[in-house]
């Protein structure tokens, strides 16, 4: 469970670009203006998020659309307070986030893609607010891969949740077309 870290003043709310400079390379999210720290994840996460960032970085070599980012990558998910999220594995099309060097801070663009590994002690409910904000913040997939069930729940705004189980491929047809990987592989 994430726990707050006392502003200076009951007042002393960041914004995004002075929680990007302050807490770079910390393990904390930004919610609503305070600073909140995480908890640390066990290897078996980072484990799951290198194995879905390989197989994108696979797919990415042959279909250069885009550029995976890892390890917490900060993504702004609401403004005025302002809200940043630490994303497992996010997916930039080259239409959103061009080729190039990336900027510096908090990026003015959403991923097209955001996966979050849920652990067996994370609650459903942080999960659920977590995509609503996602899907909000303009990011049109965001999978959720659970360790517990060892299947992928995939959601877009306006849709259905779909649910690939670990005999399942997981496809992503709308942001990268003929992507697949075995959901098994991803939790081995």
């Amino acid at each position: 469970m994430a726990t707050a870290i006392a502003p200076s003043s009951p007042q002393a709310l960041l914004t995004a670009d002075e929680f990007a400079r302050r807490y770079e390379g910390d393990y904390v999210e930004l919610i609503d203006g305070l600073v909140q720290e995480l908890p640390v994840l066990h290897q078996k996460h980072g484990e799951i998020c290198f194995r879905m960032s390989f197989a994108f970085g696979l797919y990415l070599e042959s279909n250069p659309l885009g550029r995976v980012t890892t390890n917490d990558s900060f993504v702004q998910t609401e403004f005025e307070p302002d809200r940043v999220r630490g994303a497992d594995v996010c997916y930039f099309s080259f239409e959103r986030l061009p080729k190039g060097p990336i900027p510096d801070g908090i990026l003015s663009v959403s991923p097209d893609l955001i996966v979050e590994v849920r652990s067996p002690l994370e609650r459903w409910n942080s999960v659920f607010a977590k995509v609503a904000e996602y899907l909000s913040a303009d990011v049109r997939v965001v999978v959720v891969l659970d360790m517990p069930t060892t299947s992928a729940s995939v959601y877009r705004n306006d849709e259905f949740q779909q649910i690939f189980d670990n005999g399942d491929d997981l496809v992503l047809p709308d942001v990268l077309p003929g992507f697949k990987v075995p959901v098994r592989k991803l939790f081995e």
